[in-house]
């Protein structure tokens, strides 16, 4: 099982976007070629009620459910990339209490369901790095985790 978890944690490539450096792993690749799928089908769904629309019962409800379903897909390319849509659209900087635990239990649930041990703390995800704070971080590792660092990024 940890093989597993490892191959699909594993980084393909490195890729310069406009200056921002993205290094996207396979499961997030696969989540993406699913939610693309997905969003293509209820973009399809949804051409083939307008081109056949009337406005009745069924049609309302319809509307709901694609339209709930589609947010779905949004929200989930959202959480692949580690953000939500009411903290990265609307620019919640501090969310109220409720909003936020319920955002750190969905986030807990999907650090469960992609079996994840260590999460990054949100105070600690926010802050920049400079370059003194890497090189002390650095030096307080211990000799193999030092060796396993030199081997990831000094060895091709």
């Amino acid at each position: 099982m940890n093989e597993v978890l490892r191959v699909i944690n594993k980084s393909f490539g490195t890729y310069n976007v406009k200056g921002l450096y993205i290094e996207p792993t396979y499961w997030q690749a696969a989540a993406i070629v699913i939610l693309l799928f997905l969003l293509v089908f209820t973009m399809a769904r949804l051409r083939f009620l307008y081109l056949h629309w009337h406005l009745d019962k069924n049609t309302i409800s319809l509307f709901f459910f694609w339209g709930f379903f589609l947010a779905l897909i949004l929200e989930g390319f959202l959480i692949v990339s580690g953000r939500t849509f009411l903290t990265e659209i609307l620019g919640w900087k501090n969310p109220p209490k409720p909003i936020a635990r319920t955002l750190e239990l969905g986030r807990e649930k999907l650090v469960n369901v992609l079996g994840v041990d260590e999460e990054i703390p949100n105070a600690n995800a926010n802050e920049k790095r400079t370059y003194e704070s890497v090189i002390g971080e650095y030096e307080n590792l211990q000799d193999k985790e030092k060796e396993m660092v030199k081997k990831y990024f000094c060895e091709p």
